[in-house]
């Protein structure tokens, strides 16, 4: 079938990281309009004349030398290896500031070039189209023509995460991936977060909280509204599903938007600043499949770190109701990521995360050093993909804790921590204390409201708290290079 292409432009050589990032626009925007108009001239009966393609912009960088400038202390910004070195962009817009470092580290630590140019990955009409736009879809199927005919559709080859898996095999000299997701796969996540959590890319903050119950969900948004009236130094809005803006006093105040007319599955809530340097908050509900999709998703965006804030079964009879786990070894037994991660690979904790989350226990509940041990134990934490462990023959589960070593059981920290680990985000868990099931200490009706009343304020600030101390840290000694591999990508 004859193709119908753009003109097509050609490879461009920078020294400046802004100008490659804006020729990197210029190609996006050109090629995603060039199939938008397209897909409207057929709404309206016009049918190309062959196969619509145009293609997403890539950046190249080639390196002739093992020697970098960078410190050896750096977890990414550096080339490997002599060859070349690839990956295709997508919506440049939404990704500026973290494609602009990318460029200035390479630019920096190599004597290289960034060059900009067409790629060979047709852009599926389904991540061309901006999916807030309405299509009249009546009208496409009254032509009796498939879409998948006249334009090019998503191709799962161009979207799987063998580069994040480390089980991408490069030939000698390249080309080399230069980042973890290609466009493609990005453009595939952005559209699940729109889908699953009823916010659209550019509100996500780099600071991401999970939770697994509606209870903090509530309170976070509670303490969000009062910081917008209150006019809170530290954040510009608060944003909702369904992208309603609720604008901080000091700025103007207000709210836009409106509230969607029934709940997502996983839903988001921001509390924004500038530069990402906020805090998003997603109840991701119950389970270790919940847990993955989440990450999966929100790995994409690239964020400086992801916490599990949320409640756990106590293992042990020293722990009391309310108490807090900080986990510092996971027994993965969620099995969603065993094709992914093996799961002999040991998930390590994170010092950074660790001490923020110690030090942000210590501000808010006013306890320091050996004073902490009365209401928070540090130690492994069991998850489990069965809800109702506890009916299984108890001698054999009982033994399997013990023998871990486990303090805690729960059904989506590991996975978290997990796929932190597998996509290099920052990772930490803490959990509260909300049953002992060992011990038939059970919450009974009535004595959960007042636990939770009690306790999820106080448990959702230390999570707030530890988030502003990690934002204080400089991004790179965030991005450990514990979480980095032999052959590692450049870019974050």
């Amino acid at each position: 079938m004859k193709l119908v292409t753009p003109a097509a432009l050609p490879l461009k050589a920078f020294t400046d990281p802004v100008q490659a990032w804006e020729y990197a626009c210029e190609i996006y925007d050109r090629n995603t309009a060039f199939i938008q108009e397209h897909l409207r001239n057929l709404t309206k009966g016009i049918v190309p004349p062959g196969k619509v393609r145009a293609h997403y912009p890539k950046v190249q960088v080639t390196s002739t030398s093992y020697l970098q400038q960078a410190s050896s202390r750096a977890a990414y910004g550096f080339l490997h290896s002599p060859g070349l070195y690839q990956t295709t962009l997508t919506q440049p817009h939404l990704f500026k500031k973290y494609l602009i470092e990318n460029f200035e580290l390479i630019l920096k630590n190599h004597s290289v070039e960034i060059e900009i140019g067409e790629s060979e990955t047709p852009i599926a009409l389904h991540f061309a189209v901006d999916p807030t736009e309405r299509v009249e879809g009546d009208v496409l199927l009254d032509l009796g023509v498939p879409l998948r005919d006249l334009f090019d559709a998503p191709d799962l080859t161009h979207m799987d995460d063998e580069i994040a898996n480390g089980t991408l095999i490069p030939p000698a000299g390249g080309p080399y991936p230069l980042a973890a997701f290609t466009a493609p796969r990005v453009d595939y996540s952005l559209q699940r977060l729109s889908h699953y959590m009823a916010s659209t890319p550019e509100h996500f903050q780099n600071f991401v909280i999970f939770t697994n119950y509606q209870f903090y969900i509530e309170e976070f948004t509670r303490l969000a509204h009062q910081w917008m009236e209150e006019g809170h130094e530290g954040y510009d809005s608060f944003v909702e599903p369904g992208n309603v803006v609720t604008l901080n006093k000091r700025l103007g105040g207000g709210t836009t938007g409106t509230h969607p007319s029934r709940q997502s599955q996983m839903p988001a809530y921001h509390l924004t600043a500038p530069s990402g340097r906020g805090i998003t908050m997603i109840n991701i509900g119950v389970g270790p499949s919940n847990a993955k999709t989440a990450t999966d998703h929100i790995a994409v965006l690239r964020p400086h770190a992801w916490l599990m804030l949320g409640h756990c079964a106590g293992l042990r009879n020293s722990q009391s109701l309310g108490d807090y786990v900080l986990a510092h070894a996971y027994v993965r037994e969620d099995h969603v990521l065993d094709d992914d991660l093996p799961v002999t690979v040991p998930i390590p904790a994170l010092a950074e995360v660790q001490l923020a989350l110690q030090d942000a226990v210590a501000e808010i509940t006013h306890l320091e050093g050996l004073e902490t041990k009365s209401i928070m134990r540090t130690g492994t934490v069991f998850t489990i993909d069965n809800r109702n462990w506890e009916l299984r023959d108890q001698s054999e589960i009982t033994r399997r804790l013990s023998q871990s070593r486990a303090v805690a059981l729960d059904m989506e920290s590991a996975t978290i921590a997990a796929n932190g680990f597998r996509f290099r985000v920052p990772y930490g868990t803490l959990l509260c204390v909300s049953d002992k099931p060992l011990h038939g200490e059970l919450k009974l009706p009535g004595m959960a409201s007042d636990f939770y009343r009690t306790q999820v304020n106080r448990h959702l600030l230390i999570g707030l708290k530890a988030m502003e101390i990690l934002r204080n840290q400089p991004v790179e000694r965030l991005h450990s290079r514990k979480l980095r591999s032999f052959a590692e990508t450049a870019f974050q």
